[in-house]
């Protein structure tokens, strides 16, 4: 009979689990004033770029009260300049005593004071201009947007629950995989006992239909919680998404070598007998 000397090996324990697709990058649009939206300017479904604009609300009642900060800070200020002047002309005046120490004090302090109210005029313009910017709302991110929740028309609030779209960042994408936090219990004590490897953070997957995603995924992180429902952990996996195949919320599998087990005899099957 012909032998084989089996020596020793390191062999990678291959896991595989279910999960789920998630966005790379997902951002719910929201206004930041209320009015009523005047123009949308996307089409749903397409690609939307980092700060260009989705929806103008009317913008006329925070115009005026642009228009009327304004005008307040004008009449701020040239309240200071009266002020001001008062205050110099009294202040030698004092000094050779032709009018009272308190009289220029008071003229002192009156100068502070309007130079005080041009200060919060100003701020108060700042804000009314802010608003006025809030009326136009651009893309928090770059990436697809999904159908416009609000139309031309509506009445939207700045403390609105519903938002008036969403975008999602879709390349790259996430893959969250549930392992059994009794499964990663027993693999941390085998890494502790040093039987086991810690393995390769690369991943593959598999999709609903069976086939083979072209692409291999990376291991992001594992959560430090158990989710007290399932009794489960999520490890995040990352994946690139060139063709568009992965949406979010699909179910996948996720192959991947989790330990290598160091210490292992492989016999080839042939040798084997009942």
């Amino acid at each position: 009979v012909g032998f084989i000397v089996v020596q020793p090996t390191s062999v990678p324990v291959q896991t595989t689990l279910g999960g789920r697709t998630v966005a790379f990058e997902t951002s719910e649009v929201r206004p930041q004033v209320s009015g009523l939206i005047q123009r949308r300017y996307f089409t749903e479904g397409s690609y939307v770029r980092q700060g260009q604009p989705l929806f103008r609300i009317d913008p006329s009642l925070y115009q005026a009260a642009v228009n009327q900060a304004q005008a307040n800070v004008a009449s701020a200020r040239a309240t200071l300049d009266a002020a001001q002047v008062r205050a110099n002309r009294y202040r030698p005046l004092a000094e050779m005593e032709a009018v009272s120490k308190q009289e220029y004090t008071d003229a002192a302090a009156q100068a502070r004071q309007a130079r005080a109210s041009v200060a919060q005029n100003n701020a108060a313009l700042q804000t009314a201009r802010i608003n006025l910017r809030f009326t136009s709302i651009p893309a928090p991110i770059s990436g697809r947007i999904g159908r416009s929740l609000s139309t031309v028309g509506a009445l939207v609030t700045a403390n609105q629950a519903e938002p008036l779209a969403v975008i999602q960042r879709l390349d790259p994408i996430y893959v969250d995989i549930q392992q059994s936090s009794a499964d990663l219990t027993a693999l941390r004590r085998s890494f502790a006992a040093g039987g086991v490897s810690a393995g390769s953070t690369q991943v593959r997957l598999k999709l609903e239909d069976g086939s083979d995603y072209g692409y291999t995924g990376t291991v992001q992180f594992s959560e430090n919680l158990v989710n007290q429902s399932t009794c489960t952990v999520t490890l995040r996996a990352r994946f690139p998404k060139p063709q568009g195949v992965l949406l979010p919320g699909m179910f996948v599998q996720a192959l991947f070598t989790q330990a290598v087990d160091q210490n292992v005899f492989l016999v080839p099957q042939p040798a084997l007998q009942r």
